[in-house]
């Protein structure tokens, strides 16, 4: 007979000034990062890009478990009072798991934005894009059968990712890789559009150009950092006024690789990435 192993426990656990750790397999996350400290500019945050093994996407769920468990861990350690799994791939892979490994809250990015889809839809055809992991893994799709009278048309668009870690977001061959993935889903006649990404927000002209004015897009990146304001609000772990605020950005590939496609997106408020400490 097999007996339970005792969650990790983090340092942090109920400290209302412990950082929210935060990560993803590259630079797609800190969209979500990016909101959380909109939102919430009192609380510290340690981001870490794993761009060692991005992408995510075509890897196996038990590949992306296994990287995932890694950097998690590596966050619950050093004290993170929240995990927020700022990647659908590895939020299919990971979650379960991760909320029996670890005593902390995990947040992550699938469920919200699911829930936001639901409520906007008119028509009640809702699409969804994401990476071939994610797609395959069926997650959205699982959640989606559960609201009555809802149509989910799923489509995986491999190719974004690679596109926004090398920093293009915009341009005419974007425009029409974006515009070949998204013909099935106007088709389809979805009237509202996930991005179920964390990198896709980071092309959401693109996309919205692509698929119409008229089909409403829902960011993932979004309505998780809104989910994890109203955890922390629910279990009184909001930081208190005057808390030494602290931004930790690391990954554990090239930090000056990193960092040139990452200010882009943050500045000026990414000053300096470095390498995650790795065993």
């Amino acid at each position: 007979m097999t007996t339970q192993q005792p969650p990790l426990s983090s340092p942090g656990l109920g400290d209302r000034s412990a950082p929210i750790g935060v990560f993803d397999s590259g630079v797609g996350g800190l969209t979500v990062a990016r909101t959380i400290m909109d939102q919430l500019p009192g609380e510290s945050i340690i981001y870490i890009g794993d761009t060692k093994h991005s992408p995510y996407g075509p890897k196996s769920l038990a590949q992306v478990r296994h990287y995932a468990t890694g950097i998690a861990d590596e966050l619950v350690s050093r004290g993170c009072k929240m995990i927020v799994i700022a990647c659908n791939t590895a939020s299919s892979a990971f979650l379960r798991d991760a909320r029996e490994r670890y005593d902390v809250p995990v947040v992550e990015v699938i469920v919200p934005a699911v829930k936001r889809a639901v409520a906007t839809t008119r028509n009640g055809k809702i699409g969804v894009i994401g990476t071939v992991g994610s797609i395959t893994a069926g997650a959205y799709q699982d959640l989606f059968g559960a609201s009555p009278n809802v149509e989910v048309y799923a489509q995986a668009c491999p190719r974004f990712v690679d596109f926004v870690e090398r920093g293009i977001t915009t341009g005419p061959e974007i425009l029409a890789v974006a515009k070949e993935y998204l013909q099935p889903l106007i088709e389809a006649g979805v009237d509202t559009l996930v991005l179920g990404c964390t990198h896709y927000p980071l092309l959401s002209g693109v996309i919205q150009l692509a698929i119409g004015e008229d089909v409403t897009l829902v960011s993932s990146s979004e309505e998780s950092a809104k989910d994890v304001v109203r955890r922390l609000s629910d279990l009184d772990l909001l930081a208190e006024p005057g808390t030494e605020v602290t931004r930790v950005f690391e990954t554990t590939g090239d930090p000056m690789l990193f960092a040139s496609l990452s200010r882009r997106f943050l500045a000026p408020t990414l000053t300096n990435v470095t390498q995650m400490r790795q065993s």
